[in-house]
């Protein structure tokens, strides 16, 4: 079968703007080649800059944020889209060649109905009549697992889940019949037990569709469900090309086999304590007065070992943290640390009990002040503890940059100069820099790449061992639970429906919600998805 689209030796560049010095040419693209036949999925996976969106993009002739294609060529049916004028580059997107990005909630207008963005493109193309469209929109919708397809496109985007305004967006992208859909990560702002029904769907519907598509993720779980062959990627060259079955189970390259391992346990359980240093007890929490969140919430966590809290998006994971911490004070029950019953509002905790209970948020970018270097951010709670200044202060700071693996180099650096781990690791600086005994840690590593976050994982559990913290460790990712957890608590829309040491809450029996989070996690094997959609007792709630 001769090749739908034939990328060789792609080149692409850019110029970046350093402060207080002239603009330099960078490359990003290292001259890739790649072919993909109609019908067949190429996954590209890598780590962040790895160069995986903008290649993709490429295959629209489009460079975003001043990026420009500097050499190669991209062949779509033989022909060089490159050398097209703007029309002709025009005629081709959202028609031959579309796009699903990662965040459909930004991809559509709130003002408009979903079904009048679906067929948009179809029409303004005049590849099918408004009427023909509609058809086609429904058409999609069923074979998408959408609810009522019928008149699911009368409904506007705030009406509608994450995971249905997910699949909607691959609808969009189907409509006109392109020969190829780029798929620009479009499962990673999910829960794990929606993205299962959005990874079917997308399978479904391009297996029906015989639509060509570029699969893009640092998930190699997930792209081993979808994809026919995978290409790594890392600092814009091409690592290890092959088919699915010989990336996951044979990889040639150091890096691949990282990538392979990089979910494989980290921690031994510790042995069942009943003695809680942190004990919520029977515990409700409501937001707006009556807006109840939290149900009768009972867990406990040891000194020296790690609660998992697992859950997805509103099952109340981050209002029990902001319940322990005195964000929001509860309705009813009580938090308890080391034998005594803390005051249920922050403004009434003393300076000791606010020191003793630290938090590590999701996104480092906005928990940190842009205008603080790093000497600044991990400092700031060394004077208001310790009352450190001065040289002692700096001393202070130069530890706990050692105590990250950082070194003293970053301490003058401010946020915009570090990588996302890197930014992660000073917010665990300035959370030990209290001396803390528990820390709260909100999803820390949901937003890096899978060996970024293993390396602060790995990160976290030796500080742990060194100074005998104890987390409460918020996740959706069963695979980190499974790797660092003693305990775990496995939350549904507002209550624990089960809790208790790690061996014991992964063993079966289960009750249904917990067989379908376990049931949701990517396994790095062929025919998993399958496996699971035809053995699982629940379905999601974006389903």
């Amino acid at each position: 079968m001769a090749d739908m689209l034939d990328v060789r030796d792609l080149k692409i560049g850019a110029t970046a703007y350093p402060p207080g010095e002239p603009p330099k040419d960078i490359k990003i693209v290292h001259g890739v080649s790649f072919t993909l036949e109609k019908g067949k999925v190429l996954g590209l996976i890598g780590e962040s800059g790895a160069g995986k969106s903008t290649i993709g993009l490429a295959a629209l002739a489009y460079g975003r944020g001043g990026v420009r294609i500097t050499g190669g060529e991209v062949l779509l049916d033989g022909e060089n889209i490159l050398d097209l004028p703007a029309s002709g580059i025009r005629d081709i997107r959202g028609r031959r060649v579309c796009y699903v990005a990662q965040s459909a909630a930004a991809a559509f207008n709130p003002a408009h109905r979903l079904g009048d963005q679906v067929i948009e493109a179809a029409v303004r193309h005049g590849v099918m009549s408004r009427s023909e469209a509609w058809e086609r929109a429904k058409y999609l919708f069923r074979v998408l697992g959408l609810p009522d397809p019928d008149s699911f496109g009368r409904r506007y985007p705030h009406q509608v889940s994450g995971g249905q305004l997910q699949r909607a967006m691959t609808a969009m992208a189907l409509c006109p019949g392109p020969e190829l859909i780029v798929f620009d990560e479009p499962t990673t702002a999910l829960d794990v037990t929606t993205q299962i029904d959005v990874l079917a769907a997308i399978k479904r519907a391009i297996e029906e569709t015989h639509t060509a598509a570029l699969y893009i993720t640092h998930d190699l779980a997930v792209v081993a469900q979808i994809s026919d062959d995978i290409m790594v990627l890392r600092h814009g060259n091409m690592v290890e090309y092959g088919s699915v079955q010989q990336i996951i189970e044979a990889p040639e390259e150091d890096y691949t086999r990282e990538l392979v391992s990089v979910t494989e346990s980290l921690k031994q359980e510790a042995p069942e304590q009943s003695e809680a240093l942190l004990r919520i007890s029977g515990v409700d929490a409501s937001y707006a007065g009556d807006f109840k969140v939290l149900h009768d919430v009972s867990v406990h966590l040891p000194r020296g070992q790690t609660l998992a809290v697992v859950g997805e998006s509103g099952s109340g994971k981050s209002t029990l943290a902001r319940v322990i911490t005195g964000l929001l004070p509860p309705s009813k029950g009580d938090v308890t640390f080391n034998g005594t019953v803390l005051p249920p509002k922050f403004a009434d905790r003393n300076k000791e009990q606010l020191r003793q209970v630290q938090m590590l948020y999701q996104m480092a970018d906005t928990a940190m002040n842009p205008r603080q270097t790093v000497r600044d951010i991990i400092g700031r709670p060394l004077t208001f503890y310790f009352g450190l200044r001065g040289a002692e202060k700096t001393r202070r700071v130069t530890e706990l940059l050692d105590q990250i693996e950082m070194g003293t180099g970053f301490i003058d650096r401010y946020p915009a100069e570090l990588s996302g781990g890197q930014k992660q690791r000073v917010c665990i600086a300035r959370a030990l820099a209290a001396e803390p005994e528990v820390i709260l840690c909100d999803e820390p590593t949901s937003a890096l790449d899978p060996l970024v976050a293993a390396g602060i994982l790995k990160l976290l559990l030796r500080l742990q061992k060194e100074s005998d913290l104890s987390y409460l460790f918020i996740t959706h990712d069963i695979a980190t639970v499974r790797a660092i957890s003693d305990s775990i608590a496995v939350m549904y829309q507002g209550r624990v429906v089960r809790f208790g040491p790690k061996s014991k809450v992964l063993a079966p029996p289960f009750d249904d919600y917990t067989d379908l989070l376990l049931k949701s996690v990517p396994e790095m094997r062929l025919g998993w998805l399958e496996e699971v959609l035809a053995t699982r007792r629940m379905g999601s709630a974006g389903h």
